[in-house]
C-alpha cells in the first residue's frame, strides 16, 4: 500500500517538521513493515510553469514530425513575450494549456534545461510529457491541462510534483491498513493526534426506492448497498488532484467514475463496483453460479465459472465476479468523441449504479485463486473489510459523482443486510502484563485498546468490543499484542531463555548434521528445494504406473496448481536445481539434499481438529499421528560435469556412476553400516549403470537407496547435462541398520603392511561380493581394502576380468613380519578363490 504523507496528512494534522522517515520510523515501531518512503520532486527545480499555445508551425523537412510552438507562459520568463519551444509529440492543438519547463529548471534524474538550437529552431524549454516529471511511464503525449488554468501558474504546486510516499507491505492480519483511512489510524495513534475519520459520513437510511437488489447467499454477503447517480455527464475528467493522488498510490487514472471508485477504496477501503444502469437488465442479484457459466471480465477474459463462485447478476446471467473484477457488459462506457452523432446511441455513461458489497474473504480468497484473477478488490477483501463502511464508502462515490461529474443523487437507497452482533473478548486486565513480561496497569491498556477502536469496560476482568474493522482480533492474546505493539516492542526486556539440563540433539538429529558435513566436505553444496512435485517430473524421471512413489499426498490449497503434491523422493528438487544451474552457466555441479519424504500408507484416517484453548491430549496427538502419512528422511545427491577439474597439475575426470555410489557409502559410513552394492534395474538410473545398496536391520536384509547414471531418457526429458549421476537413500534405515554409537578409530603406532592381488573372475561377477570374500579370509590383521584396477582382454578370455587389490594389514600390539602377512594375503585369496571361483592373476 502506497501512502502519499500529503493525503495523510488531510485525516492528521502531523506537524509541519515531520518527514515522512520521521513517520515510517513511528509506524515501524507499532508493526507495520514501512518498505521504503520515495520522495517525489526532490531533485527538480523550476521554473515549471503552466503554458497556452499560441501557435504552432509544422516542420516537415525531417524525418519525424516536428512542430514549432509558440507558448504563452505569462510573466515567468521575466518579459511577458510568448517562449518558442520546439516539440515532437502530437496530442495538442491552439489554445491547449501545458506544462512549460523553462531554462535554468532541472528535471528528474538531473535532466536540466537550456535554451539549445535543435532542428534549425532555438527551442527556449520544453513542453513535458508525464514520465519526463516523474508522474509515471506514459511517453506517448505531453500532458494537457484543463483549461481553467491561467498561464505563468506554478505547475509544481498544482501537479502536486514534490511529496513523500510510504511503501508499506501489509500483513494479511491488518486488511485495514489498505487503505488511507486505516494509515492515518495508526499514525494519529502514533503521534497521540485526533483522527478525521473519512467513513464518518451523513448516510440516509435505507427506503424501497433505490435499485432493486436480491442477495440469495447472505453467508457470502451480508452486506449489499446500490446507489444511483444520473445526469452525469460523460466528458468530465478526473481533477488533477484525484489523478495525482491515484498516481502516487501506484494506480493509473482512466476515466472519473472508475477514478472515483478507485480513489474511495484507497481512502476508506472499501471496494466498489459501478454499473452503467443502461446496460443492467432487471435486478441486481448475488448467488452462487451454476457450473459451466460464462463470464466475459473487465479484463477481456472469458471465465468457465464454478459453483463455489459467488457471482453478481442480472436477469440475463452474471454481471460480475463478486469482490474480484466486473464483468465487461455492464461497465461504464467512454465519453464518445468530438463529432459523434448522439442520435447513434453512442453518448457515453449518464446513469450509474454504484455497489458496495461487503464479501465473504474465504469465498473471494477462493475465486480470486481459482480464476488465477487478482485485484485490488480481491487483496481487500481476503484480508477483511470494514462491513460497516459499505454505506459511507457508497456515500462517498456519490458525493464525488455529485460535484466532480454534475450528477444528480437519486433518492432510493438500498441496503440489504444481515444484522451483525458486535464481537466481545474476556480478558484480564492484566493479561498483556502476563504476556510481555512488563507491568503495563489498567490505565494503560484500556487506553490502548481505546486507540485501536474498541470498546472497554470492567475492572479486573474486561469486556473488550472489537471495532469492525478489526476482523483479526479474536482472542486475548491479539488484544495483548496490540498492547504490547503500540507500546513499543523495543521497550519490552531482553530476557535470555533458560533450557533445562539433559537436551541435546536427537541421534536422528546428529545423524541430519554429521551427514551434511560428511557431503559438504566431499564437495557437494547442499540445496534446500520445496517439499512439492507434479506428475509431469514422476512422468519425466520414468516412474512406472504402479510405483509406491506414484502415491502422492495432494495438498488442499498448493502453491502452484503445477506442483500440488508433496514430494515421494527428493530427485525432482535437485535436478531441477541442477538444471537451472547448468543453465546458468555452473556446468560443474555436485548437490545434495537432505530431507522428509511423505509416503501414504492408505491407512491414515481423518485427521482431528486440535483445541487452542489448552495443551491437546495425548490421545489427540495419536489420532493426528495416525492422520499422517509415513516421513522417512532421506539424503540424495546429484552430479553432472566434471568431479575433478583439469589444470597444470594434469587432466580432470568426469563425474559418474561411481561417484554417486560412494557418496551413498559416505552417508552409510556416517550412520555407521556397511552397505552391500548390488547391480540393479531401477527408475530413473539407467539399467547397466544403477546399484542398489543393501543393509541389515534386524536380522533382515533390506534395501536402503540406490545410485549410478541416470537413464539417458531422463536426462533428455528433464533437460539434464549429459552422464548425470544421483542417489537416494533411506537416511532412517540406515540409522537403524548401523551401531547407536560411533567409536572413535584406533591408531597403531605400528607399521603397516601392504600386499597387492590381483584376481581374476567371471565378468557377472560383482567386485563387491569379491570384496567381502577377501574381508572374510584376511582376517583381524586386515586394516583396509581398496579396489585400484579393472582390467579386461584378450590375454584374459572372453567373458574374464582382472580386479586388483591393495591389502594393507597392521596389528595393534607388534610389527608384523613379511610371513604373517604374507599368509594373511594368502588366506584372503583362498577365501576368494573358493566362494567366487576366482584365479590368481599370473598364476
Amino acid at each position: 500500500m502506497r501512502a502519499p504523507l500529503s493525503w495523510l496528512r488531510e485525516y492528521v494534522d502531523l506537524p509541519a517538521e515531520v518527514t515522512g522517515r520521521d513517520l515510517a520510523t513511528k509506524l515501524i515501531s507499532a508493526g507495520l513493515e514501512v518498505e521504503t518512503v520515495e520522495r517525489l520532486g526532490a531533485d527538480l527545480t523550476g521554473p515549471l510553469v503552466v503554458g497556452q499555445v499560441l501557435a504552432i508551425e509544422e516542420l516537415t523537412e525531417f524525418k519525424k514530425p516536428i512542430r514549432y510552438c509558440q507558448v504563452d507562459v505569462g510573466d515567468a520568463n521575466g518579459t511577458g513575450e510568448p517562449q518558442n519551444i520546439v516539440c515532437g509529440a502530437r496530442n495538442f492543438a491552439v489554445g491547449d494549456k501545458v506544462v512549460v519547463v523553462l531554462p535554468g529548471a532541472v528535471l528528474p534524474g538531473g535532466f536540466k534545461i537550456s535554451s539549445r538550437k535543435t532542428y534549425g529552431r532555438l527551442s527556449e524549454g520544453m513542453i513535458c510529457s508525464a514520465a519526463e516529471l516523474g508522474m509515471g511511464e506514459d511517453h506517448s503525449g505531453i500532458i494537457v491541462l484543463p483549461p481553467g488554468h491561467e498561464p505563468g501558474t506554478d505547475a509544481i504546486e498544482l501537479l502536486e510534483l514534490v511529496d513523500e510516499v510510504l511503501d508499506i507491505a501489509v500483513t494479511t492480519d491488518r486488511g485495514y491498513c489498505l487503505s488511507l483511512r486505516g494509515i492515518a489510524r495508526e499514525t494519529a495513534t502514533a503521534y497521540g493526534l485526533p483522527l478525521r475519520d473519512p467513513a464518518l459520513l451523513d448516510v440516509p437510511a435505507p427506503n424501497g426506492e433505490g435499485y432493486p437488489v436480491t442477495v440469495g447467499d447472505r453467508g457470502a454477503c451480508d452486506h449489499f448497498v446500490a446507489r444511483t447517480v444520473s445526469g452525469v455527464q460523460p466528458h468530465a475528467v478526473s481533477p488533477i488532484w484525484m489523478q495525482r493522488r491515484l498516481q502516487k498510490a501506484g494506480m493509473r487514472p482512466i476515466s472519473l467514475a472508475v477514478d472515483i471508485t478507485n480513489y474511495v477504496m484507497l481512502e476508506i477501503g472499501q471496494p466498489l463496483h459501478a454499473y452503467d444502469r443502461s446496460r443492467l437488465h432487471g435486478a441486481i442479484g448475488v448467488r452462487r453460479a451454476a457450473a459451466g457459466e460464462k463470464l466475459a471480465t473487465l479484463d477481456g477474459a472469458e471465465r468457465t465459472l464454478d459453483a463455489e463462485d459467488l457471482v453478481i447478476t442480472d436477469e440475463q446471467g452474471p454481471i460480475g465476479l463478486a469482490g474480484v473484477m466486473g464483468g465487461a457488459h455492464t461497465e461504464i462506457a467512454d465519453a464518445p468523441e468530438a463529432g459523434t452523432d448522439p442520435l447513434l446511441g453512442d453518448t457515453g455513461t449518464s446513469e450509474i449504479v454504484v455497489e458496495a458489497a461487503h464479501f465473504d474473504p474465504v469465498t473471494v480468497a477462493r475465486t480470486s485463486r481459482r480464476h488465477k484473477l487478482s485485484s485490488e478488490a480481491s487483496r481487500r477483501f481476503e484480508r477483511g473489510v470494514d462491513p460497516q463502511a459499505a454505506a459511507a464508502a457508497a456515500q462517498r462515490a456519490v458525493d464525488l459523482l455529485v460535484l466532480l461529474a454534475g450528477g444528480t443523487a437519486d433518492p432510493g437507497v438500498t441496503h440489504v443486510s444481515v444484522p451483525l452482533t458486535p464481537r466481545t473478548i474476556k480478558v484480564a486486565a492484566d493479561h498483556a502484563d502476563k504476556v510481555a513480561g512488563v507491568a503495563y496497569g489498567r490505565e494503560t491498556v484500556v487506553r490502548r485498546l481505546q486507540q485501536v477502536g474498541c470498546d472497554v469496560y470492567g475492572s479486573d476482568e474486561l469486556t473488550v468490543t472489537v471495532p469492525s474493522w478489526r476482523p483479526d482480533l479474536t482472542d486475548p492474546n491479539d488484544l495483548a499484542e496490540e498492547v504490547i505493539r503500540l507500546e513499543g516492542y523495543e521497550n519490552l526486556p531482553a530476557t535470555l531463555p533458560r533450557p533445562p539440563a539433559g537436551r541435546g540433539l536427537t541421534p536422528r538429529q546428529r545423524l541430519h548434521r554429521r551427514v551434511g558435513r560428511a557431503l559438504a566436505g566431499a564437495g557437494y553444496v547442499e540445496a534446500l528445494n520445496y517439499p512439492f512435485i507434479g506428475t509431469p517430473v514422476l512422468d519425466g524421471l520414468g516412474i512406472p504406473a504402479d510405483d509406491a512413489r506414484r502415491r502422492t499426498v495432494t495438498l488442499v490449497n498448493p502453491l502452484s496448481d503445477e506442483e500440488p503434491a508433496l514430494r515421494t523422493t527428493l530427485l525432482p528438487g535437485l535436478l531441477t536445481a541442477l538444471r537451472r544451474n547448468d543453465g546458468r552457466g555452473s556446468h560443474d555441479l555436485a548437490l545434495f539434499e537432505t530431507g522428509l519424504v511423505f509416503l501414504p500408507t492408505g491407512t491414515e484416517t481423518t485427521p482431528v481438529r486440535l483445541p487452542v484453548t489448552r495443551r491437546p491430549s495425548d490421545e489427540e496427538i495419536a489420532q493426528l499421528d495416525a492422520a499422517l502419512p509415513e516421513q522417512p528422511r532421506h539424503a540424495a545427491v546429484v552430479l553432472a560435469g566434471a568431479r575433478e577439474r583439469s589444470g597444470w597439475w594434469g587432466g580432470g575426470r568426469p563425474a559418474g556412476w561411481a561417484d554417486a555410489i560412494e557418496a551413498a557409502r559416505t552417508v552409510a559410513r556416517e550412520a555407521g553400516a556397511e552397505p552391500e552394492v548390488e547391480s540393479a534395474q531401477y527408475a530413473p538410473w539407467h539399467p547397466g549403470r544403477c546399484a542398489a545398496l543393501y543393509v541389515s536391520v534386524d536380522g533382515e536384509r533390506v534395501l536402503a537407496g540406490h545410485a549410478g547414471e541416470l537413464h539417458p531418457r531422463v536426462i533428455k526429458a528433464l533437460g539434464l547435462p549429459e552422464r548425470t549421476s544421483a542417489a537416494e537413500v533411506d537416511l532412517d534405515l540406515l540409522q537403524r541398520a548401523g551401531a547407536e554409537a560411533l567409536s572413535a578409530p584406533r591408531i597403531s603406532t605400528f607399521p603397516v603392511a601392504t600386499q597387492d592381488v590381483a584376481l581374476v573372475v567371471d565378468t557377472s561377477v560383482p567386485a563387491g561380493e569379491v570384496e567381502a570374500a577377501l574381508r572374510a579370509g584376511a582376517g583381524e590383521l586386515l586394516e583396509s581394502l581398496r579396489l585400484f584396477d579393472v582390467f579386461t582382454g584378450e590375454q584374459l578370455g572372453a567373458g574374464r576380468k582382472s580386479l586388483a587389490y591393495a591389502l594393507r594389514f597392521r596389528a595393534p600390539d607388534r610389527t608384523l613380519t613379511a610371513e604373517e602377512a604374507t599368509a594373511a594375503r594368502e588366506a584372503a585369496v583362498a577365501s576368494a578363490v573358493e566362494r567366487t571361483g576366482a584365479v590368481l592373476r599370473g598364476a
